[in-house]
């Protein structure tokens, strides 16, 4: 029997995809891009399904934020709805798409849940505390990257994806740095960023306790 182990299953969907002839090549884009970035923090290469959602499957220390940073601030970018669940998958060999395990199945449920609350970024990790702070800074990040202008995206990726100084994005874009400070204050990019690292170690925290709580509870009676 193949064994389970420990990862984070990451769900993007798009949001009205069917009417975006664009959305299969942004989401290879995507997916070139973020199998580059996870490089060592990966299970299994990142992939996207016919129905144009991206599927990643990360090692345990790996960010699933940075993922929505990444997606969200492409200069193709689409609206993605997320769904990011830490747990048990069936260890294997092919890509995301062609994994399954509890995870997965969690990950399912959380995307379909997402949907019902119109929001765009849902995750858990099994510890009650941290999910209940997970819940409510999650949809909070997703709106305040989808209310990014075309010139803020471009802004705040050059400083929270590629992170170049406000003086270097300058000198990239061509403009003073005074005006890379305006727009980085009017996309709110250090609110991003603290908020981004705020789920990071909020999701962080919460696998490890939840992974301390099952190695502490009783083994069920006839597990052995």
């Amino acid at each position: 029997m193949t064994s389970l182990v420990p990862g984070t299953v990451v769900f993007g969907d798009v949001v009205g995809s069917r009417a975006d002839p664009g959305t299969s090549e942004f989401l290879r884009a995507l997916r070139d891009e973020l199998e580059a970035a996870y490089t060592g923090r990966r299970l299994a290469p990142p992939g996207f399904t016919q129905g144009d959602e991206l599927q990643l499957l990360l090692a345990p220390d790996g960010d699933p934020f940075q993922a929505v940073l990444r997606a969200a601030l492409r200069d193709d970018a689409r609206a993605l709805r997320w769904a990011i669940v830490a747990g048990d998958v069936l260890a294997g060999t092919g890509p995301a798409t062609e994994r399954t395990g509890p995870a997965f199945h969690a990950a399912r449920e959380l995307l379909d849940r997402a949907k019902v609350r119109r929001v765009g970024l849902l995750a858990t990790t099994g510890d009650p505390s941290a999910d209940t702070l997970l819940d409510e800074l999650g949809p909070v990040l997703a709106s305040l990257l989808e209310e990014l202008t075309d010139r803020q995206r471009e802004v705040a990726r050059l400083i929270l994806v590629e992170d170049l100084r406000r003086a270097e994005a300058a000198e990239r874009l061509g403009v003073s740095r005074a005006t890379v400070s305006v727009i980085a204050a009017r996309a709110r990019v250090r609110h991003i960023a603290a908020l981004a690292t705020a789920l990071a170690r909020t999701f962080r925290e919460g696998v490890e306790r939840a992974s301390s709580a099952a190695a502490e509870s009783p083994m069920p009676a006839g597990a052995a």
